[in-house]
Parts: C-alpha cells; structure tokens; sequence
C-alpha cells in the first residue's frame, strides 16, 4: 500500500503544481527562523532594562542565537536521513514555537537565553532544507525560478520584521517579539502536513534507523565556533589574553574537527561532514565566496546602522526608513535574477553581483553630513541590486556538480560557511571601527560625530569592498557543469 505522504503519492494528489506548493510550505517556516534571528534586535534596549544587564550580557541575546543556529546547520542531513522531510521539518517549527513561548513569558534573563538558543538550533536545521528541495523537486531549468521566488518572500521577513517588531515594542512590551513568530510556525506546520513529504532525501522511507549522529564531530564544531566567536568578541575589548587563547583553542578545534572526519571517512563511520565535497572545484570555490560573502553581507548589516546614527547623527527612527527602499529593490532584483540563473553562467551573476556590493561600499565615503539622504538610499540600493544578483545563484551553482547523494549535506555546509563568515564579519567589522576610531583620537560614545569618526567609518567601508573584490576573484573560478534533467525526490 502507497505512504499516503511519499512523495509519489503527494505528487500524484496534487499534480504539476505540487512542487511549488513544496516549495511555499518550507518558504514560510524559513520566514519565520529568519524573522526570529532579526526581529529581536529591536527589543534589546527594553530587555536590557527590563533585566538590568550589561552590554556584553546583553548581546548574547544575539550572539547565543547565531552560534546555535550556525553549529545546529550540520545536523540536517541526518536528521533528514533518520526522520525524513516532514517529521525534521515540524520538529524544528515546534522547537521554534517553544522558544518563542518561553521567552515571551521568561521571569529571568537565563531563560531568556535558553530561548534564544532553542530559537537557533531550530532555525539552523531548517533553513538548509529549501536548497535541498529545490535541487531535488525542480528540474535545472527551474531551479533558479524557483529560487528567486524563494527568496523574494524570505528576505521580506529581515526587511519588513524590525518594523513591525518596533511597533509591538512600543504597544506591547518586548515580551511581544517573542509571540511574533507563533503565527508563521503554525501556518508552517498545518502546510507540512499537507504538502511535505515524510520519506527521506532520495525517496527512501525514513525509518528513524540508521547511522548514528557524529557526536564527536559535532561536539569539536562546536568548541571551534564557540571559541571563535568569544574570541573575536574578546578581541572587541577585552582580556587580550583570553582573546589569544580562545582563537588558538578555535584554530586546534578546527584541527582537531578536519582529522576527526578524516578518521571517520575512512573508518567506515559516517562523518558529520563528508570532506570529499571539497574535492569538486566549483563546490570548494563556492563554499570560498560564501564564506567571505557571509563577512561582507553581516558585517554591512551591522555596520549601517551605526553609520546612520553615530557616523551621521540622524535619529534611530530614520535608520528603518532609510534602509526600506533597498529590502524592496533586493526583493524584486532576486525575482529577476531568478529567471537569468538559466541564461547566465554562475560567476557572471555572483562575480557581477559582488562588484556592485563592492562599489556600494567604495562609494560610501563621498557621503558627508551635509550630503543629501537620496544618496545614501542610491549607496544602500546598489548594494541590495548586487546582493539580488548573488542570491538566487550561488548556492545552486556551487551545488550542481554534486552527486545526488552529496545534496544534503552540500547544502548544509555551505549554509554553515556562510554564517561563520557572517559572525566573524560583525566582529571584523566593530573591531577595525573601533581600531580607526581610536586611530583618529576619536571616542566612539561621545554624542554627535565628527570627521574624524566619519574618516574610520569611510575606511571600515572600503574594508568591505576590498573583502568583496576578493570574492571576486574566488567567484570567477565557479564552472557550471552540465545540467542534466533531475526527478524530483
């Protein structure tokens, strides 16, 4: 008798549209993991006060978060392969919805905390998935279809979500952020069960057999990402010391973690990370650019903000408005450069698109205080159209000359790549401001600004450009291999 939820079966109940159908269901709870990773930003003050907590307590909110979410990004291919698609996909917008739950009620900031990490590792297993299904469900000619649609919708939960969550704030509390993402999740999870498969990726009945999860990959991961990310942190302004000690830890882990998977390999085990991906130039060259793309997308998100509002002293409401114009051009932009994924190679759109995020950073420092806020719109928006063009297409580029068998976990550690470089590039990019400021005797808690402050945000700028012409170079080595036709699995 035919599994009612196979993907045979599925496919036949809802015919040719069912893989969009696939495709909308895990597009919302992305939309909801992403909305949790940003919208709590804007709550950071009132909880700060709330629980009378100091600065370096207090980013933890985000920190604790993003750490979670990048190591829980390599438990997705065996948690798929043990649960299938839909169990995996539900069990994560549950753990979603408890974290959200227990932190909208949360009498002490520990729980709080806990929250944020339950957030995290549920939204790093589930955002792999969408490149998974695409690669498998869509045919090549309509994967970067597919993908722009995809990413039209996900990035208006960053564009859209601090806005909102703002307006909560200030009717509700900061309690509200919390229950922001309850609606998404349930959507998400009565979608599942209509149209997500329970097999697993290949086709296969997920039985909740099989090899067993790589602990000890996992666990060294783990340490390395811990240690990097304190130490950057450490690096800020803290004990230099400790800041040497925890990179150095970082870098043995890294070790460590590289001869581990080595050893399972070739053991007959089956790693956490099967390092043979690497051996396909374009996927070892994608993975490259993702890492550093991760530094400059992060490190801008973090940077502008900042800018606006200590570099040019305009007031925090302005930074949301200033920022919408260009949330809405990336959006239109992906669609677009969905469709040309087909008629463009690879390094043509992600090489293109890193050149005009590099000149959006290179023309940053020709704005001044008396300059008009259009042309930092324009800056903003150029940035966006190159992040529009980069998108859609990576990813799917640097994946296509896996074996089918490989996807999951392609998907999976290049995800992971990009978000490390993403936690790295916030700390990059606080440590040089903070560097330059003090470079030009400047003092960065001081009210108003000045040029001095304006000429070590100008050159943190031309940092990130210089970091984007460097992922050119990586991105014009990404080769298209042969698009052969894909059943959907």
């Amino acid at each position: 008798m035919t599994d009612p939820g196979s993907i045979a079966a599925l496919r036949e109940r809802h015919g040719a549209r069912y893989r969009w159908l696939l495709l909308m269901s895990v597009m919302v709870g992305t939309m909801a993991s992403i909305m949790s990773s940003t919208v709590v930003n804007v709550a950071i003050p009132d909880m700060t006060h709330h629980f009378t907590l100091n600065q370096e307590r207090a980013q933890w909110v985000s920190s604790g978060f993003m750490v979670a979410m990048t190591v829980s990004m390599l438990t997705t291919p065996w948690l798929l392969a043990r649960y299938g698609y839909r169990r995996t996909y539900v069990g994560t917008m549950l753990l979603l919805m408890a974290g959200g739950i227990a932190g909208g009620v949360a009498a002490h900031f520990p729980v709080v905390l806990a929250a944020r990490v339950a957030e995290g590792l549920a939204a790093g297993v589930v955002q792999p998935i969408p490149a998974i299904i695409m690669l498998r469900a869509f045919e090549p000619h309509e994967q970067g279809r597919a993908s722009g649609i995809f990413g039209m919708g996900v990035v208006l939960a960053p564009a859209l979500g601090p806005s909102i969550g703002g307006l909560l704030v200030d009717w509700w509390g900061w309690r509200s952020i919390f229950f922001m993402v309850l609606p998404f999740c349930l959507l998400s999870i009565w979608l599942a069960y209509r149209y997500v498969p329970t097999s697993a990726p290949g086709g296969a009945a997920a039985q909740g057999k099989g090899p067993r999860l790589d602990w000890r990959g996992l666990l060294l991961g783990s340490t390395g990402t811990l240690c990097l990310l304190n130490g950057l942190v450490e690096v800020r302004g803290g004990d230099p010391w400790l800041a040497a000690a925890l990179l150095a830890g970082a870098a043995a882990a890294l070790a460590a973690t590289l001869a581990w998977l080595r050893h399972a390999a070739r053991s007959g085990r089956e790693p956490l990370l099967n390092l043979d991906l690497f051996a396909h130039r374009t996927y070892a060259f994608g993975s490259l650019v993702a890492f550093i793309y991760g530094i400059a997308l992060f490190g801008s998100t973090y940077l502008l903000p900042v800018y606006m509002q200590l570099g040019l002293a305009l007031p925090a409401s302005h930074v949301g408005t200033i920022l919408l114009p260009s949330g809405i051009v990336l959006a239109v932009t992906i669609g677009v450069a969905g469709r040309l994924t087909n008629r463009l190679p690879t390094r043509v759109m992600v090489g293109g698109g890193l050149v005009l995020l590099a000149l959006s950073f290179a023309l940053m420092p020709t704005i001044g205080l008396q300059s008009p806020l259009a042309l930092l719109v324009a800056w903003a928006i150029l940035g966006r159209i190159g992040l529009g063009f980069i998108l859609p297409s990576l990813n799917l580029g640097a994946m296509r000359p896996l074996d089918r068998a490989q996807i999951a976990q392609g998907a999976s550690a290049i995800n992971f790549v990009r978000m490390l470089g993403g936690a790295a590039g916030v700390s990059l990019c606080a440590i040089v401001l903070e560097w330059r400021i003090a470079a030009h005797g400047d003092v960065l808690t001081r009210a108003g600004t000045s040029p001095a402050r304006l000429a070590a945000f100008n050159e943190s700028f031309l940092l990130l450009a210089a970091i984007c012409a460097l992922a050119v170079v990586a991105a014009w080595q990404l080769r298209d291999a042969p698009r052969a036709g894909a059943a959907a699995q």
